[in-house]
């Protein structure tokens, strides 16, 4: 029990789907204390990955209204925050065979799409049905609305389930029953559970403390370096500094634990560059470790950096290299302006083409396959960022309203 005087945490999840579920699965969501859902709604699934991507520093989990959105994101390489779909299968699948019943149909013979053959097979068996007489399309990669809605009109006239809402709405004026799966609140449930188990693992991974004593000739440079990893730096004893951040910035600045792009920095200025990082649940571990993994770059060279976990594991970081000065270090950008390196990868090329000409948010939704508010959005936190400058206005021609122009710079 939870006293009344207990503060809640607040946790954002995003809650995405077709317009008429996000509602519905986002109010379950906020019936649990500490959560608060921002709905983001699309009008077809390929829209999913550019909405995640847009609003990604504004929450903490990702729940999905169902599996098709979640793949696209995951493929899409834009789930950088935990996620979680509500699985159809189930609870959802079996009150969607009730609804049929109830309705008169017999759902011995159904067409059904995107589920697993077998999860179909573990809930009519469940449920006391055959199968045999099921026609199932499971997810595949490939697997477009248009796929979909072919398989069920080349099937016979049996009622069809689909979990798309693009093929439902395709196929609700020309079949005569189309029913599409609306998730269970006991599977919405069941989902978040899941979802809030791994932003609470997430945050207390993140929070982990990363301690490194760095041995340089000159500190010039340091503080400049601890801040691109989100921390401080403090003289440590006998030349040696110690440098203080968390997981989560120490391994997004190394790449995930792969490369530490310092270490050319500061080798370009001293002739002997050796770095040890601990990370630990408390300070006295992570100082642990950070000898540990400082003694065993000695042995490796005079520039040279390693990182000791607990278990024993030790990561040697490769140098990597410095990015050019006018990249800015598209990571630390990215964290920044919170859109992705691929992302701002696209943008640069965008700037590229138009050269000194500036775009509208139009031609820069066309230019990268988005639509034009998820636009209008990115170029509005690059501007904040100092990324972007407005140069005026532009007339659409039909009356509308004017289209705004704006000059990359980043």
């Amino acid at each position: 029990m939870t006293s009344e005087t207990e503060t809640w945490v607040t946790v954002v999840i995003g809650v995405v789907g077709p317009h008429d579920l996000v509602d519905q699965v986002a109010a379950t969501c906020e019936e649990r204390p500490g959560v608060s859902a921002l709905r983001l709604d699309y009008d077809r699934e390929p829209q999913a990955p550019a909405i995640v991507e847009a609003q990604a520093p504004a929450v903490e989990g990702w729940l999905f209204t169902g599996a098709v959105p979640h793949l696209l994101c995951r493929d899409a390489g834009v789930l950088t925050r935990p996620a979680a779909f509500v699985d159809y299968t189930g609870a959802t699948l079996l009150s969607a065979l009730v609804r049929l019943q109830h309705e008169g149909q017999d759902v011995t013979r159904l067409s059904i799409d995107t589920l697993p053959a077998s999860a179909v097979a573990a809930a009519f068996e469940e449920a006391g049905l055959p199968v045999r007489d099921v026609r199932v399309l499971p997810y595949r990669r490939e697997l477009t609305p248009e796929k979909a809605a072919a398989f069920h009109r080349r099937g016979p006239a049996h009622p069809v389930i689909t979990c798309l809402s693009s093929v439902h709405d395709a196929l609700r004026g020309e079949l005569p029953h189309v029913l599409r799966l609306a998730p269970a609140a006991h599977s919405v449930r069941v989902a978040l559970r899941r979802l809030l188990l791994a932003t609470e693992r997430r945050a207390q991974e993140d929070a982990q403390i990363a301690l490194g004593l760095v041995e340089a000739d000159d500190d010039d440079g340091l503080l400049r370096e601890a801040a691109v990893l989100g921390g401080t730096v403090a003289a440590f004893r006998g030349g040696t500094h110690l440098l203080v951040t968390t997981r989560g910035p120490l391994h997004e600045a190394t790449g995930g634990f792969t490369a530490l792009p310092m270490l050319t920095r500061l080798a370009g200025r001293n002739r002997v560059v050796r770095a040890g990082f601990g990370l630990g649940r408390s300070a006295a571990e992570a100082e642990s470790l950070a000898r540990r993994a400082l003694s065993r770059a000695r042995r490796i060279g005079d520039v040279a950096a390693v990182l000791s976990l607990r278990a024993d594991t030790d990561i040697v970081l490769e140098p990597g290299s410095p990015a050019p000065a006018a990249d800015q270090n598209l990571s630390v950008i990215a964290r920044r302006v919170g859109l992705s390196v691929p992302t701002l990868e696209k943008l640069m090329s965008a700037r590229a083409a138009a050269g000194d000409e500036p775009l509208t948010t139009r031609e820069l939704a066309h230019r990268l396959a988005i639509q034009q508010r998820t636009a209008r959005r990115m170029l509005h936190r690059l501007e904040l960022a100092g990324l972007a400058q407005r140069t005026g206005n532009l007339t659409s021609g039909a009356g509308g309203r004017p289209l705004t122009l704006y000059r990359l710079t980043l």
